[in-house]
């Protein structure tokens, strides 16, 4: 009877013994979970830094942009007129030529044999109607002897005339001065009329050749500056527009300009892609920024704005800094009716308690002292601001609505941002100039 009371009670102090042990597990790892779902809810974010811009009226240009092609102002592809062999190329690829240049001879061996016959023969005539006048003077030639001499005389002359242009067709020469291209012929190819030669292009003016919609042709006119660029921002050619065709194209609705621009260097290549840009009158106080500022979603363009954080949003922060009192006190209270201890266990305790009793006017002045600290630099959120964008100009976009002059822009940064969030200003780095410009500057 006794063994088994001792068994029964030993089995129940086992059992007793695991729930203690399973409960402590099952608590612990429901006070630690518990734990780190507060730490993690009450972690606030680092701030992120950011670089701005200030809103403010500016100056601004505006201009109506198309895409246009360079060609050149004077430029021929050339051929021969008449039939015949090559003979000789007097010209190589890319060789500025004057005007009135012989650029290709072919084969003139028969029509220069017929124009030595016909000038003998001219000759000839010619001497025939001298003897004709004379004998006439003497009265004894008649008049339709001398009308004969004088029209053969005429005719062998025309003839010497048509076989000099003759000759002079069997010569390729340039019509003015320019650079000649790639020549697409070769000595002793037999060539046809009409055959091709080489391209002649006048490279010091160029003329670029744009449409336009119809709604801006009334914001054009003869002698606007025109800009031009192969790409991005930069347009480093300029000049004027010559013609406006005075007809719209009724299948495109487009409307064909014709601009000049210098080429002094020879950057500018006929038949080259181009962006064209026809500078208007200038604008005052426009709010603009730059590209880089302006984010575009499903809905809408949106900007964010720096402001100082509210008071209201201050304030909590000093909450955890009076936490750590209450559960300091709580705590020795409570320590009181668990200690069985003699008091005199309680003498460390006081002891430690004086350094820090000790310390703390000096602690208290170094927290009047952060605060202080703090506040020359008040804390930084951002605002979330639907904006209105209108024109685009060399990285600028004009602000419609939405944004008011004197708003602190962020300009970099914005894929990371959110409304509300905590920022440091840092403008050391301005992502609107290109990292060599800033580079040079520094």
């Amino acid at each position: 009877m006794f063994k088994r009371i001792l068994r029964i009670f030993i089995i129940v102090l086992v059992l007793a013994l695991l729930v203690v042990v399973v409960g402590g597990i099952v608590g612990f790892n429901f006070l630690r979970d518990n734990g780190i779902k507060q730490y993690f809810a009450s972690m606030k974010p680092p701030a992120a830094t950011v670089s701005t811009t200030i809103a403010k009226p500016s100056a601004w240009t505006p201009g109506v942009e198309a895409i246009g092609t360079v060609k050149a102002v004077r430029g021929v592809d050339l051929t021969v007129e008449t039939t015949g062999i090559v003979k000789d190329i007097l010209f190589h690829a890319n060789q500025k030529v004057a005007d009135n240049a012989v650029l290709l001879q072919l084969d003139d061996a028969v029509e220069r044999a017929d124009l030595d016959a016909q000038k003998a023969q001219a000759a000839l005539d010619q001497t025939s109607l001298a003897r004709a006048i004379e004998l006439t003077k003497r009265g004894v030639g008649s008049d339709s002897t001398l009308d004969t001499a004088r029209a053969a005389a005429s005719a062998s002359a025309s003839q010497v005339t048509k076989l000099q242009a003759v000759l002079e067709q069997k010569q390729l020469t340039a019509p003015f001065g320019g650079t000649v291209g790639i020549p697409k012929i070769d000595i002793g190819q037999y060539l046809a009329p009409g055959t091709a030669v080489v391209t002649l292009q006048d490279l010091d003016t160029m003329r670029v050749d744009f449409s336009v919609p119809e709604q801006q042709l009334a914001l054009l006119k003869i002698g606007q500056t025109v800009r031009l660029g192969f790409g991005g921002e930069d347009r480093p050619f300029a000049g004027a527009i010559r013609g406006i065709d005075p007809k719209i194209d009724s299948s495109s609705r487009l409307v064909n300009i014709r601009a000049e621009v210098a080429n002094p260097d020879g950057k500018l290549t006929p038949g080259q892609f181009v962006q064209v840009r026809v500078e208007l009158p200038e604008e005052q106080n426009v709010l603009t920024l730059p590209q880089t500022a302006l984010t575009t979603s499903l809905y809408g363009d949106y900007i964010f704005v720096v402001q100082p954080a509210k008071p209201a949003e201050a304030a909590p922060a000093a909450k955890p800094d009076e936490k750590p009192a209450a559960p300091a006190a709580d705590k020795s209270a409570d320590a009181k009716p668990a200690d069985t201890k003699p008091a005199d266990a309680m003498k460390p305790a006081a002891d430690a308690a004086k350094p820090a009793a000790a310390a703390k006017p000096t602690d208290k002045a170094a927290d009047a002292a952060k605060p202080a600290a703090e506040g020359d630099k008040p804390a930084l959120v951002l605002s979330q601001v639907f904006v209105k964008p209108g024109r685009r100009n060399q990285g600028m976009v004009e602000i419609v609505e939405g944004l008011k002059a004197g708003d602190v822009v962020v300009t970099a940064g914005q894929n990371r941002l959110f409304n509300g969030m905590s920022v440091v200003v840092d403008n050391t780095i301005d992502p609107t100039k290109s990292a060599n410009k800033q580079a040079d500057q520094q």
